[in-house]
């Protein structure tokens, strides 16, 4: 934590009363791991003009994304009005930075993006310590994050004014009516990509990625894993359920996941099927077909009727889905019993086909729970625009939107903890109240 030190009591206690929001900077600043940070950055500083402390400047830069400030003259004139947040930072008495000391600020915290990176895995390890079943179940999306700045023509020098590393991407939504006819919708954006994997139960990021808007999520969510494999295994040995909407049903992921890392994919699958084709027939098998989405039925010989097969379990040894027969696991009534091949219970291979076979069926109710889930990540990406000011903003470059969603994601991460070590675990997902 970048606490200043100096003489006397922070507050007076007449102003302990009036304190109000700045309770959420105070729990930032105090939770937040940055000491090694704060060293590097006074030992570039050395000997060279110290009006401005590194640690007041720094924590500065945290209550403007605490407090959803859209530029430095947005938080400049803040801090020249609020003599509270003032000294919690640990400026003098109405001394205000310049526009240009932060820029120049600003300049040496981009070029610390690896320590920015430290900074945001040591909050993760904390989560883990801090938090029973933390990582167990995790979601990945991508959030489009729109540019307001112009598109810069390659022969364009950068200006400030113009984005140069900026560009187009496209995400389309597909469905079926209650009619049978298949509809899509495609959004288009300029600017670029938060590729987000958040643990579901409690809301908090685990990884991110921030990319041009063109780079494809599938395969993010690989480079992702690499990423993942080689400097935090313990991210994926902990994990058990790994879920994703339709955008990511890939059937390297899929295969990845559970071969590799032992993780369930809860990924929801796109009807590639031709119209009208609604099962196919299990081969070698006369009367077991499955749907598009991996659900197995058992045909009557007698009626020619569909019924679904009552799901069994996952026989992890064999690699195997068991499947019970409806008629008895349900009691229904079978003309064609007698002559069913089924007799009580049948067992597919996930090797039949790994994209519409998963160790944890779609079809089943657990699938569905965990699924349900995934919506988690959509929370924190709202929380993102709403409460860390990503629907407005003026960030220009993919090394300042970098910087700046690390910074977000951090602030998250450290009043998460800070509300789990007061004792407070009831606001840990509050961005807005005080403890």
């Amino acid at each position: 934590m970048a606490i200043i030190t100096r003489q006397g009591q922070i507050f007076e206690w007449e102003e302990l009363e009036i304190l109000g929001d700045l309770e959420r900077f105070r729990l930032v600043k105090e939770h937040m791991p940055d000491e090694r940070l704060m060293q590097h950055l006074e030992r570039d500083r050395n000997r060279g003009r110290d009006d401005y402390p590194v640690r007041a400047m720094w924590n500065s830069i945290l209550a403007g994304v605490i407090y959803q400030h859209p530029s430095i003259e947005s938080l400049r004139r803040e801090l020249s009005r609020n003599n509270q947040l003032r000294r919690m930072c640990g400026f003098e008495e109405d001394k205000i930075p310049s526009e240009s000391a932060y820029s120049r600020f600003l300049a040496n915290l981009f070029e610390h993006q690896h320590l920015i990176n430290d900074l945001f895995e040591s909050l993760v390890t904390l989560c883990y310590e801090l938090l029973p079943g933390f990582g167990k179940h995790l979601a990945l999306d991508g959030k489009a994050i729109d540019s307001f700045a112009r598109k810069a023509n390659e022969n364009q020098k950068k200006d400030g004014r113009r984005d140069l590393d900026a560009d187009y991407g496209a995400k389309s939504y597909k469905g079926k009516h209650e009619s049978g006819t298949l509809w899509e919708k495609t959004i288009y954006w300029f600017g670029y990509k938060l590729h987000l994997l958040v643990d579901t139960d409690y809301e908090l990021p685990v990884a991110y990625k921030v990319t041009p808007a063109s780079h494809a999520e599938i395969t993010q969510a690989h480079y992702l894993l690499d990423d993942l494999r080689t400097k935090r295994p313990q991210v994926l040995d902990t994990c058990q359920f790994f879920g994703a909407d339709r955008g990511y049903d890939d059937t390297r992921l899929l295969v990845r996941l559970w071969d590799d890392h032992g993780i369930r994919p809860i990924i929801d699958i796109t009807d590639h099927w031709k119209s009208g084709e609604e099962t196919r027939l299990f081969e070698g098998r006369d009367n077991i077909v499955y749907d598009y989405r991996g659900t197995v039925y058992c045909c009557c010989l007698k009626e020619l009727k569909l019924r679904e097969m009552a799901y069994a379990g996952f026989e992890k040894k064999r690699g195997t889905l068991k499947y019970r027969c409806p008629a008895e696991h349900y009691g229904l009534e079978c003309k064609g019993k007698i002559k069913c091949p089924v007799k009580s219970s049948t067992r597919i291979s996930i090797d039949e086909n790994r994209r519409y076979f998963l160790p944890l069926p779609r079809s089943s109710y657990r699938f569905e729970d965990c699924y349900k889930k995934r919506t988690a990540v959509e929370r924190v990406n709202s929380r993102l625009d709403v409460s860390f000011g990503f629907e407005q903003h003026f960030i220009r470059g993919l090394k300042k939107m970098r910087f700046r969603c690390s910074l977000a994601i951090c602030v998250m991460l450290a009043m998460a903890v800070g509300r789990v070590k007061e004792k407070r675990p009831d606001l840990l997902r509050s961005l807005v109240q005080s403890a």
